[in-house]
Parts: C-alpha cells; sequence; structure tokens
C-alpha cells in the first residue's frame, strides 16, 4: 500500500519557474527515525526560475545544489539561476553523445519516426535500461554525491532536467544510504507523475499534429514516474552486488561511520 507522505505546506512549494519541487523530510526510515525537512530537496532544473522562486530557494539556506544533467541539457533548457552564496556543483549522470538520435527524433521527429523508436514498449524498455545503467555504471558519482552530504553538503537540493529520472535515482541512493524503506522512497518517486510536477514536454512542431494524443501516449513513457523503474533499480542493486549494504559498502564505499555522519546529518527521532 502506498504510504502517504508528511509534505511542507503546498503554499511553500509552489515555485513558479520550477518544476517538480520537494522536501523529502518525513520519510520513515527502518530503524523508526525519519528524514529532516530542510535538510535534501529534489527539483527539475533551476532554469527558468523567476525571482520569486530565487528568493524562496535563497530561504531555505541551501549549501550545495547537485546539478546532474548533462551539456545537452543546458544547451536545451539554460544555465540555473545563480543562488548567492550557494555553491554549485557539477556531476552529469548521463552523456551527452549518449542516445543523441534518439533524443533528436522525440523533439523533432513525425508521427512514423516516433512509432520507430517508442511504439510495442519500447520507450518503457529504453527507460529500464537507462535506470540500470545510471546505478551500474555510476557508483562513482553517487559515492562522491553521499561523501559531500556526509561532510558538509547539506541542505541540499538535487536535480536533473525533470528531477524525476537521474534526481530520482540520487534521492533514491541517498535515502537507502540512511535506511529509508523502498516502499517510502517509491511513494515520494511516483509524486514526479502529478500534474504540475511533470516536465513540459518539447517539440518542435507544436501543432496539434506534433502534440496529438497519440504522440503524448507514444512520449508518455519518458517522461512519466513509473514504479517498473524504480524497481529495475533496485533489481540491479540485488543482481550487481547481492543486497542494499553490500551496495552501499563496495559499490558506493560509505564506510560505517560516513553512514552515520549520513544518519547524522540527513534523519532524525520519528
Amino acid at each position: 500500500m502506498t504510504q502517504q507522505l508528511p509534505q511542507v505546506p503546498p503554499s511553500h512549494t509552489e515555485l513558479t519557474g520550477v518544476r517538480n519541487f520537494r522536501d523529502v523530510g518525513g520519510l520513515p526510515t527502518a530503524d523508526g527515525r525519519r528524514v529532516r525537512f530542510g535538510r535534501l530537496y529534489r527539483s527539475g532544473h533551476l532554469a527558468h526560475a523567476t525571482e520569486q522562486d530565487a528568493a524562496f530557494l535563497n530561504g531555505l539556506g541551501l549549501h550545495t545544489i547537485f546539478d546532474f544533467r548533462n551539456a545537452a541539457d543546458r544547451k536545451l533548457d539554460g544555465h540555473d539561476v545563480e543562488l548567492a552564496g550557494v555553491r554549485n556543483v557539477s556531476i552529469p549522470l548521463s552523456d551527452p553523445a549518449d542516445g543523441a538520435e534518439f533524443w533528436r527524433l522525440v523533439r523533432d521527429g513525425n508521427i512514423e519516426q516516433l512509432r520507430s523508436i517508442l511504439a510495442d514498449g519500447k520507450g518503457a524498455d529504453r527507460m529500464i535500461a537507462s535506470y540500470r545503467s545510471i546505478i551500474r555504471d555510476r557508483t562513482g558519482e553517487h559515492s562522491r554525491i553521499l561523501h559531500a552530504l556526509a561532510e558538509d553538503s547539506v541542505p541540499a537540493l538535487m536535480h536533473c532536467a525533470a528531477g524525476k529520472d537521474r534526481a530520482g535515482l540520487s534521492i533514491a541512493v541517498s535515502l537507502l544510504a540512511v535506511g529509508v524503506e523502498r516502499e517510502a522512497i517509491e511513494a515520494d518517486y511516483l509524486m514526479s507523475n502529478d500534474a504540475h510536477r511533470r516536465y513540459k514536454v518539447k517539440r518542435s512542431d507544436t501543432s496539434a499534429t506534433g502534440m496529438s494524443d497519440e504522440v503524448m501516449e507514444l512520449l508518455n513513457p519518458l517522461f512519466g514516474a513509473r514504479a517498473e523503474y524504480l524497481a529495475a533499480a533496485f533489481s540491479t542493486i540485488e543482481e550487481t552486488w547481492g543486497g542494499t549494504e553490500r551496495y552501499l559498502g563496495e559499490g558506493l564505499k560509505l564506510s560505517p561511520e560516513t553512514r552515520d555522519l549520513l544518519r547524522e546529518r540527513l534523519t532524525e527521532e520519528a
């Protein structure tokens, strides 16, 4: 059963130019603690943040913003707004050259081209493969993120373009490291499907044909959060390392002392 997640009041999180923003505080851990509010945030990119959005973000007392986009993402959406006194750390979790032609077709392709790359489950299959790859091949990046959180980087905001996939996985890994239950991680992850949170699809053809119901249905697996995607990430941990503990220790190189620091910084008594 999906858990009801504690949330900051909606009036505090309605940002005009930043999609999918939320505080992951309140999520329960297996040992009876919970994630502290005001420690770890997630969102889509900050390139379109309004002055009011920037003022709100400045008021969070952020230490670090982790941006998981690559150069192609920044070319498409723009660079983040600058926030005074906040450290910006770029850790791309995907290669701009990886799938460049695929994403060009997503933006510019006609219906026949979209069918060829997305129909019959191919879109969802691509997302599952991406989630598996990020978990398996980006352990160095995730290790760097977690060590930074343990040392001095909170409060922190993690984002990619939509705040769903790369940021979603990095948040999931961070929550695993402090003992948050997988069910609670999934419930938070699926909130990216809320209509006001979803990334706005960019297509060169914005006509009724270019944005038709069929086109949107074909694109939906790429822009939606699905439990099967996150499950594929968790399965990859089991298949590659034999479990979460070995993944955290051997894959991400987290010592018991670092795990303790993370719990101290990110969680509190429930």
